[in-house]
């Protein structure tokens, strides 16, 4: 990881925001259907753009101004949705189960922020678990169920919808709807908020003692799999969705250097999609076991968060500290037998 930027931060008092109503480009985010339509570029300009276009110098401030926290950008992950854009500048990729078996992706960002992201998608229950081990990180995401919408607006968080930061998305243009939306990440979070605000416990060093040979692992989700393979020649674990080369939108291979099997309940939460799916809930506080890959090893490790506030903690059967190589991480949640 790269960057030292620091501050502190006070926390803003926060009002309830209003219902998101389940229209204009929230209704096309979240479930919509159909071809693409124009979006409204914060002038006043309806247009469809490219997701790698650059963004206009007329940028606006984010409403943040005490300091930079971590930007989180919930990512689609169906087959329509790739390739998608800027996954490659996280620092963690997340992967959670949602309905119908199917998967979908957080994008934490710290140390770079990409000139676009997405395609943006829905947000969920245990996203709001997850993101309390930043300090008052920004949320992108496109909308959510009605009755979850009061649980993010009081969290401990600064949602970001396209209601709410319309001239912070755009519709792209070779996708239909509603897999083109995305977001210009420095329309709400201006200033790169550096290796200080991943505040979520990773440790970041040489490889332990140990470990076993390993250069493939898959995880199945009911109607997903990811699958990853270590390159000697890169030096970093290659990654595969579905049985496809997971690459992105300009065609580079997605490559992390550490990959997390993190073993975790899952269980169902009290929200349900527009077809009545009910949403599963990964639960993300707690202890189990997790599988770290790196240098084309797997490490066998136990993993700790005593509360929401907390970072994660990996240590080895030992008890050390599980260090990281460093570069991208992927966290892929997946169910405990």
């Amino acid at each position: 990881m790269v960057g030292t930027e620091q501050g502190t931060r006070a926390r803003r008092a926060r009002t309830a925001a209003a219902l998101l109503t389940v229209t204009g480009l929230f209704a096309a985010g979240c479930t919509g259907h159909g071809t693409p339509v124009p979006a409204d570029d914060g002038r006043g300009q309806l247009h469809t753009e490219r997701p790698d276009s650059s963004p206009p110098d007329t940028a606006r401030p984010s409403a943040k101004a005490d300091g930079p926290s971590v930007l989180a950008v919930k990512i689609d992950n169906v087959r329509e949705a790739r390739p998608q854009t800027g996954l490659d500048s996280a620092d963690v990729v997340y992967a959670e189960q949602v309905e119908g078996g199917l998967s979908r992706l957080m994008a934490v960002y710290a140390t770079k922020l990409p000139k676009a992201v997405g395609p943006v998608r829905s947000a969920r229950e245990s996203d709001l678990e997850l993101l309390r081990q930043f300090d008052d990180p920004t949320l992108a995401f496109s909308g959510a169920q009605g009755k979850l919408m009061p649980l993010i607006n009081r969290a401990p968080l600064d949602a970001r919808t396209p209601e709410k930061a319309s001239d912070a998305y755009f519709r792209g243009a070779g996708k239909v709807v509603p897999h083109n939306l995305y977001l210009r990440p420095k329309r709400l979070v201006p200033v790169t908020p550096g290796a200080a605000a991943l505040t979520n416990g990773f440790r970041y060093g040489p490889a332990p003692a140990g470990g076993t040979a390993d250069t493939s692992e898959t995880v199945h989700y009911p109607a997903a799999r990811f699958a990853f393979t270590w390159s000697q020649s890169r030096k970093r674990w290659l990654v595969s969705m579905d049985g496809a080369p997971d690459v992105t939108a300009d065609g580079q291979r997605l490559t992390p250097a550490t990959v997390v099997v993190q073993y975790v309940k899952v269980r169902k939460s009290a929200f349900h999609d527009f077809l009545g799916n009910n949403t599963p809930y990964t639960v993300t506080v707690g202890s189990g076991k997790a599988k770290v890959l790196r240098d084309g090893r797997a490490y066998d490790v136990n993993w700790k968060r005593a509360k929401a506030t907390d970072g994660t903690e990996f240590t080895t059967k030992d008890g050390s500290p599980m260090n990281f190589a460093e570069g991208q991480v992927w966290v892929v949640f997946a169910k405990a037998s």
